[in-house]
């Protein structure tokens, strides 16, 4: 399988990601993508034909590798390496629309098409949402369908046609636990990067408004003080003058 188009995507991404971004497109594409095509891909390559049973009872053994490998690891962490990645894609698609909408209208509409601030900034945030809560399903679907983070040497079927209860054997199970467990980890990296970026830009976020809001304020307050100060002054001049009115007359 090739993951150029993977590779592709995450660095196009890495060019509007902030710093802790940039830390978890590092994270996917050598601890994950990387480790993926060199080894992982090749320990779970013949699982099936590696599957043994000590009977040969016609379809015994096949019924019981799916009732215990109901989804392969390997193809459950390309598919969690695939669906992670996608929300990305949401950043690139607004760029590309932005930069699109100022072509049509010949004219420069953004400071910087490639800055994430207003809407682009909503599009990052919602792709660190979708990414936290994919890394967590799939958490949660390994550990249901597998019972937990573990791969047992042996395992017990009875289902049928086996005519009872069988023993079979999985080939490699700490090999293929120990990259279980650097999978676990990964995600759980990953997850804390999302949720550190994700937090990061809220804080920068709120502080901004807060500042743009006392600015704001604090010019107000200045306006209203000068028109209070001239309409003092306006007062002041009726009075002299009405004074000096006043002694004209007598």
């Amino acid at each position: 399988m090739s993951w150029v188009f993977l590779r592709d995507l995450l660095s196009g991404v890495n060019k509007y990601s902030t710093g802790i971004g940039r830390i978890w497109v590092a994270v996917v594409f050598l601890f994950r993508l990387l480790v993926y095509v060199a080894a992982a891909e090749n320990i779970w390559k013949h699982e099936h034909d590696e599957f043994e049973c000590n009977i040969k009872q016609p379809g015994c053994e096949n019924v019981c590798f799916d009732h215990f490998f109901p989804v392969s690891h390997i193809r459950l962490w390309a598919l969690q390496l695939i669906m992670v990645s996608t929300p990305s894609v949401l950043v690139v698609f607004h760029v590309a629309y932005r930069e699109n909408r100022e072509k049509h209208h010949k004219q420069k509409l953004y400071k910087n098409t490639r800055k994430t601030d207003g809407g682009l900034l909503c599009t990052y945030l919602i792709s660190l949402i979708l990414k936290i809560g994919l890394e967590i399903f799939f958490l949660v679907l390994f550990y249901k369908l597998y019972n937990g983070f573990k791969i047992p040497r042996l395992v017990k079927c009875d289902i049928k046609p086996c005519p009872n209860s069988v023993d079979c054997y999985i080939s490699k199970p700490t090999e293929k636990m120990i990259f279980l467990y650097f999978l676990v980890a990964t995600s759980c990296l990953c997850i804390i990067l999302n949720l550190s970026e994700l937090s990061y830009l809220l804080f920068k976020y709120s502080i901004k408004c807060y500042l743009k809001r006392h600015v704001k304020n604090k010019q107000g307050s200045k306006a209203i003080a000068a028109n209070q100060n001239s309409s003092g002054t306006t007062e002041q001049q009726l009075q002299d003058n009405s004074t000096t009115a006043h002694h004209l007359c007598l």
